[in-house]
């Protein structure tokens, strides 16, 4: 194959890279000339607000290793060490641990956000995929990285959490020992966690994430009426109710930056532990297997799933059940495509029966995360189950009233909502 003319391309460094590396074209094909619909509204800041979250992940995480001990015995002083002796170590701090809650808030508004529109309807199927994978991925790497200061809730979650895998029938034994490096948790299981934590699952996130945007501008981008808006292009090839992704949505969603980093800061200026959602009183004191916390809980992003969990009652004294359960209602996700029968997208074109359901869903999630905070006592183990079937009834009812739901008319070009 012939090298590229020196004569290709424009003049000057950026001539030299672009003869050499397609950096002017990416920028074309996938900023300055990929077409978004011209009636995104404020439900698709979220998409760009969790790049920007992940990249603070990524950067603040890289700085906090170099002062980490990932050692049983050193790594719950090396996180007193970043916060008290390293030069702006507890801002890195702060930063990441309240950025790990505002990814899980972002990544529930996005999904929400394909549940309202029907993003995940066809041609859409494989983005939706690899954004389920995406919110796996980021579960692991959220517990990894939940267990990594090695504080007293740390090692008694961790211990929770990891038991449950032994409760699988013939595998759970072998696997047990394997997630833990160890009979117990011990020095072997944060190490393992540490290298998850920090090289592995990053990765799978970076490559999971460049998968979905590459899907994304595959297909194009899904709008609040959920039509397509390459079906009518103009003799250039343009869809005509689309705009240039930059400078016009660059600059919208510079605007969702502010707004979201005003709030971001005012939490890790003013309230980094928010009344112990985003950082446990529990977990200010080193490890101590003697020592079992009052109450037993994940953090908050986690709590839904361990209530669903808690909501099955255990047989002849095994969880394996309630494990099945839970893992069921990640699981159910990824056939969200294929479950959803409506001849319509949007939530603005679906009937009645669709939107009590997702309004009932969405009130079970929440009230399922409040339970799974709350100890398994009173009324919030029967609320947990109510709910536990209210959102199993949410999906696998849905071929049946997502096809008899009545619609509106699904207008031929896009519309303005504001």
């Amino acid at each position: 194959m012939s090298a590229a003319p020196e004569s290709a391309g424009g003049k000057g460094f950026l001539g030299w890279i672009d003869r050499r590396f397609p950096l002017t074209a990416l920028w074309k094909s996938q900023v300055s000339e990929y077409y978004a619909p011209k009636n995104f509204n404020f439900w698709y800041y979220f998409g760009s607000l969790a790049l920007l979250v992940l990249v603070n992940q990524l950067v603040t995480g890289i700085f906090l290793t170099m002062n980490y001990k990932p050692s049983s015995a050193e790594a719950f002083s090396s996180i007193e060490y970043i916060m008290r002796d390293v030069d702006w170590g507890w801002l890195i701090r702060y930063l990441h641990s309240t950025g790990a809650s505002a990814f899980f808030i972002i990544i529930y508004l996005h999904m929400f956000r394909a549940l309202l529109y029907g993003s995940h309807r066809k041609p859409r199927e494989l983005l939706w995929i690899f954004g389920c994978l995406i919110f796996l991925t980021l579960m692991a790497e959220g517990f990894m990285g939940y267990v990594l200061p090695w504080g007293n809730m740390s090692f008694w979650g961790a211990q929770v959490i990891t038991s449950l895998f032994g409760s699988l029938p013939v595998i759970g034994g072998s696997l047990l020992e394997w997630i833990r490096g160890d009979y117990v948790i011990a020095d072997a299981t944060l190490n393992r966690f540490f290298a998850l934590h920090v090289a592995a699952l990053p990765l799978a996130l970076i490559f999971l994430v460049i998968a979905h945007l590459m899907a994304l501008h595959e297909v194009g981008s899904n709008n609040p009426d959920g039509i397509e808006i390459h079906d009518r292009e103009d003799e250039h090839g343009h869809p005509l109710d689309g705009i240039p992704f930059h400078p016009y949505y660059t600059v919208k969603d510079l605007m969702g930056v502010m707004a979201f980093l005003v709030l971001f800061c005012g939490v890790v200026f003013f309230a980094p532990a928010f009344g112990g959602l985003f950082l446990e009183s529990a977990n200010f004191g080193p490890a101590n297997p003697l020592q079992t916390p009052p109450h037993i809980a994940p953090v908050w992003y986690f709590t839904p799933f361990y209530a669903i969990l808690r909501a099955v009652p255990s047989f002849a004294g095994t969880q394996v059940w309630g494990v099945l359960v839970m893992g069921a209602s990640i699981v159910i996700l990824f056939f969200l495509p294929w479950l959803d029968r409506s001849p319509v997208h949007s939530i603005r074109y679906r009937g009645p029966i669709y939107k009590i359901m997702l309004t009932i869903f969405v009130i079970a999630f929440i009230t399922l995360g409040v339970c799974g905070l709350k100890p398994p006592a009173g009324i919030y183990p029967s609320l947990a189950r109510v709910c536990t079937m209210l959102y199993f009834a949410f999906f696998l009812l849905m071929p049946w009233y997502s096809r008899i739901d009545r619609v509106k008319p699904v207008p031929e070009r896009v519309t303005s909502h504001d």
